[in-house]
């Protein structure tokens, strides 16, 4: 039984994070192929706005493989991380005598996906 789970994989998506993609990779960077716990830790402690939805979204995968699987949150590692570009939001602010100035608002898709140790 412990070799079928070896190569089972859980995944956690989140979809329209009000944030760069740039900006979310620069994060995701740092966590992939890490540890589950290790990958708590970094996030923890570093000083980026990106790491709170991305720290919520391994826990989820985590959660999510110990619920539907029955596997142990500390034998797994994160073999998948990934940032997509989502929609832009497109507004204007308001300029000088009359004149519309465009604003580009990205989002982005992140995915998470966890996997046992062994």
């Amino acid at each position: 039984m412990e070799s079928d789970k070896s190569n089972l994989e859980v995944r956690a998506l989140a979809k329209h994070i009000r944030m760069s993609a740039h900006k979310a990779r620069r994060v995701v960077n740092q966590i992939r192929g890490r540890s589950y716990e290790q990958a708590l830790m970094i996030l923890e402690f570093m000083p980026y706005r990106a790491c709170y939805p991305i720290l919520q979204l391994v826990s989820s995968a985590a959660a999510n493989a110990n619920h539907n699987l029955n596997l142990n949150r500390a034998n797994l590692i994160i073999s998948e991380a990934k940032v997509d570009e989502g929609p832009v939001l497109k507004r204007f602010q308001p300029r000088a005598q009359g004149r519309g100035y465009p604003i580009h608002k990205p989002t982005c898709h992140i995915t998470i996906t966890v996997k046992n140790k062994n």
